[in-house]
């Protein structure tokens, strides 16, 4: 099996550029003429959108906005270049929200990462994603097909059954969210089924503990996972190198200052926002609500793509306080209406049985009355203003922080 799965893993920073220099105004285009995107887009100019730079320019999609637009649109919203009857599969996911997906060669991305696992010809990966309404059956079983494995389509539950599926098959490779492998081979240790076949694994869908991880070493079994969502397909994933996530080469990833479309700069925590290359489902800027940060540096693995340091955490902090909602974007406003702010931060909390909201602001002034006045400008409450030196306040992308006991 050879190192990457094709030439794009290794191209160098200039290459990279020009690659999106050609593509990203096609990308644009193609967006600009769907219904869905007919208001945000009208004045955009594809051409002018080269870049990285000119693409933080352009609005986010919220997933909001993408429900709404499909409750009055049905069922695929005015995002999608094709029908819902162009595509192989809709799928519904919670919310409810619709995907498409399609057959054809690696739609998803994901054999980009079951390669990087180390999955090819010879390999039969048990396939324990849900295959129902749901499309993560069908990613990663579209990811099998594209690096050559066979598929045992086993799903989710019936735990037994499973055990005995892959040690009679010859199982050798699992594709599921983390913790379920190990349940499998619990079950199978019970049995007393041999599942040493089994050497590989790409997981998603949930927390990849450090100590799970060591047990699946320990019985020999190469664990690694991948950041990718229903809308998207494959945004980041892991490499032998295990250091940090390697963004996808279908995506463009930014890390935004939650509440805005800001990029952040490289380091900083903040919203995972995404703009898909797929020309059939062209997402531009798509807000995940997800938190990371971008990770310095290239790969040991010679991947040069941009690393992020996986998923942080979620983006949408918004919190009822004296019975308002306080919204990051509230807390954005009032950054930007005063240019000596770093960053700030609120922070619900409790005295006895009441609310209190404290907001923490970087900044070298000294006086925090023209700040008191904004707060209860923007964020409809009266608070205490605390004002911190830059740098001081938590390097985690947390703008508003919960820190009420609800046990």
């Amino acid at each position: 099996m050879s190192a990457h799965f094709d030439d794009l893993e290794t191209r160098s920073a200039d290459a990279r550029a020009a690659s999106l220099a050609e593509c990203l105004p096609a990308q644009i285009a193609a967006a600009r003429n769907l219904p869905g995107y007919a208001a945000t887009l009208a004045d955009v100019d594809p051409d002018s959108i080269r870049d990285r730079a000119a693409l933080a320019a352009l609005p986010l999609l919220r997933k909001s906005a993408l429900t709404g637009a499909q409750a009055a649109h049905p069922p695929l919203g005015g995002y999608t270049v094709w029908p819902a009857s162009g595509f192989d599969h809709i799928f519904q996911s919670p919310g409810p929200i619709y995907e498409p997906g399609c057959v054809s060669t690696n739609w998803w991305r994901l054999g980009r990462f079951v390669h990087a696992v180390g999955i090819g010809q010879g390999d039969i990966v048990q396939n324990c994603f849900g295959y129902h309404l749901t499309p993560a059956g069908m990613m990663f079983e579209n990811a099998a097909r594209a690096v050559g494995a066979a598929v045992l389509p086993a799903g989710t539950g019936q735990t037994e059954l499973q055990a005995r599926a892959a040690h009679d098959v010859g199982v050798t490779a699992y594709a599921g969210t983390p913790d379920y492998l190990k349940v499998i081979l619990d079950k199978a240790d019970e049995m007393g089924l041999n599942l040493s076949r089994i050497r590989r694994a790409a997981v998603s869908g949930g927390a990849l503990f450090p100590s799970l991880r060591k047990e699946y070493a320990d019985r020999g079994i190469t664990c690694l996972q991948c950041y990718a969502t229903a809308d998207l397909g494959n945004v980041a994933y892991e490499s032998p190198a295990m250091e940090g996530m390697i963004v996808d080469e279908g995506v463009i990833v930014e890390i935004v200052r939650p509440g805005t479309g800001d990029p952040v700069p490289d380091g900083e925590v903040g919203e995972v926002v995404v703009t898909s290359l797929n020309p059939d489902y062209p997402l531009i800027r798509f807000a995940t609500g997800d938190l990371s940060a971008v990770l310095p540096g290239v790969s040991p693995c010679g991947r040069t793509n941009m690393r992020i340091k996986g998923w942080m955490g979620r983006a949408d902090q918004t919190t009822k306080i004296k019975g308002m909602f306080v919204r990051p974007e509230q807390v954005a406003d009032l950054v930007a209406r005063h240019p000596e702010i770093a960053r700030a931060r609120v922070i619900a909390g409790r005295e006895g049985e009441m609310d209190t909201m404290t907001v923490q602001i970087e900044t070298t002034a000294t006086d925090p009355a023209p700040y008191e006045a904004s707060v209860a400008e923007l964020l409809k409450l009266k608070g205490r203003v605390e004002l911190v030196a830059p740098g001081s306040l938590p390097n985690d992308g947390k703008v508003i922080d919960d820190q009420r006991s609800y046990g």
